[in-house]
């Protein structure tokens, strides 16, 4: 299932990885040549020349006070070279002064700093300094990485990457506005991370990615067995669609799904006008021995789920699934009826079912059924047969609701609960 799709995003991982390591390398082994212990060094790296520490205060001066400390220093030197002779009886008064010019000397022209802790407060202030000048993660915040033994995942890392996987995601049928939203989730998850040089870049793209794509698919998900345990009896649901794509089949799994967890069903075929609609979902309702409520073709269909709506009330039964006629939003007949259905039945859930191998078209059709006649989830089928999986991350974006279950199969237990968690982990696990 969705292999194509995995196949897709472990190449945008990979490539990532890549990218990141090829041009975290250079900057270690050419520039970054100090102590990953020494901590002044890489305080100066990050801060060339720019700030010196004042050795009784510890605040950052300009970087000419150091050069003028520093030149000052020598031409003292020079003048005590040349124009003081010390003989060999100097006071030792004498000698204690000489001694306190030298270490005013050191005094101005090093830098002092007390503790580790305020050695890395100032790397910190002048690693700050650096990002806000450059607009983005900076030399100073990759270096200092480095000496630390980690590097930053920049937005140049991902440039390429993020294009690939942007034509993969299209070309596995995916919506381009969430393929787009996948992007920008991604960037905004990984550009300034740092990882350590002993932490896999792969996992922490992989970690990203992951959570770029649950944002898209985990929408508006609600617990379907809760709701139909507290729902007032009987719960009504009817399913939706155009011809073909498996909506019989799938009611016929619900109805399996639903005696497994304790609640009886009745099915009721509203698919009224399609020829042989009615002797099809009685071959299911008499494998499942459950009771199937049908007119004769060509009647009403609101009159059908009324009817079965009346049985189930006489009958304790806890929900009733029905059947419609296969339509496309644009047919106002049919249309007309799905409004007349919900004036005389008043359906608890409107389930949307498509194909998940039907890509874009699944897609298109589950927005456009969610404008027309706003539904409340929706059930993908032929999912295992699906090798993109573009259906499946897209059509709960693109409406707001749910998917709630995918059909992986031909038999009446091949009914998945949808988890959007699951999903994720499935695509990702041969990354």
């Amino acid at each position: 299932m969705f292999d194509n799709l995995k196949k897709k995003l472990g190449s945008f991982r990979s490539d990532v990885e890549q990218t990141a390591e090829e041009n975290a390398e250079p900057l270690e082994e050419g520039e970054v040549a100090v102590d990953s212990d020494d901590d002044e060094a890489a305080a100066d790296l990050e801060e060339p020349a720019e700030a010196a520490v004042d050795a009784d205060a510890g605040t950052a001066a300009p970087s000419e006070s150091v050069e003028d400390a520093v030149s000052d220093e020598s031409d003292e030197a020079a003048d005590a070279e040349a124009g003081a002779t010390v003989s060999g009886d100097a006071t030792e008064d004498g000698e204690a002064a000489d001694v306190a010019d030298d270490a005013d000397l050191e005094a101005d022209a090093e830098p002092e700093v007390d503790g580790d802790d305020e050695t890395d407060g100032d790397a910190d202030k002048t690693d700050n300094a650096d990002d806000a000048d450059s607009g983005g993660t900076g030399f100073g915040r990759k270096a200092k990485s480095l000496v630390k033994g980690k590097f930053v995942i920049e937005e140049d890392d991902l440039e390429d990457p993020l294009y690939e996987l942007e034509l993969a995601l299209l070309s596995s049928d995916v919506e381009m506005g969430v393929a787009e939203e996948i992007l920008d989730n991604i960037r905004e998850n990984l550009v300034g991370q740092t990882r350590t040089f002993t932490t896999s870049t792969g996992a922490v793209v992989q970690e990203a990615l992951g959570e770029a794509i649950l944002e898209v698919i985990n929408v508006g998900q609600f617990d379907f067995d809760e709701r139909v345990a507290v729902a007032d009896k009987p719960l009504v649901i009817i399913f939706t669609g155009v011809n073909g794509v498996g909506k019989t089949t799938s009611i016929a799994k619900l109805s399996r799904y639903l005696e497994e967890r304790g609640f009886s069903s009745v099915m009721a075929n509203g698919d009224t006008y399609r020829a042989g609609a009615n002797e099809q979902i009685a071959e299911h309702a008499a494998a499942l021995d459950t009771k199937l409520i049908a007119h004769d073709q060509g009647g009403d269909p609101a009159a059908v789920l009324y009817d079965a709506v009346e049985y189930a009330e006489a009958n304790d039964v806890d929900v009733v699934l029905g059947d419609t006629a296969g339509r496309l939003h644009t047919n106002e007949d049919l249309m007309a009826q799905l409004e007349k259905i919900e004036r005389v039945v008043g359906p608890d859930m409107t389930l949307f079912v498509d194909e998940a191998v039907a890509g874009q078209d699944a897609i298109n059709r589950a927005r456009e059924f969610n404008e027309a006649a706003e539904i409340d989830g929706a059930i993908l089928t032929k999912a295992d047969a699906d090798s993109n999986g573009g259906a499946a991350i897209s059509v709960a974006h693109v409406t707001g609701k749910p998917i709630l279950f995918l059909g992986v199969g031909q038999g009446y237990a091949d009914l998945e609960r949808f988890d959007p968690e699951a999903m994720v982990e499935r695509l990702l696990e041969d990354a």
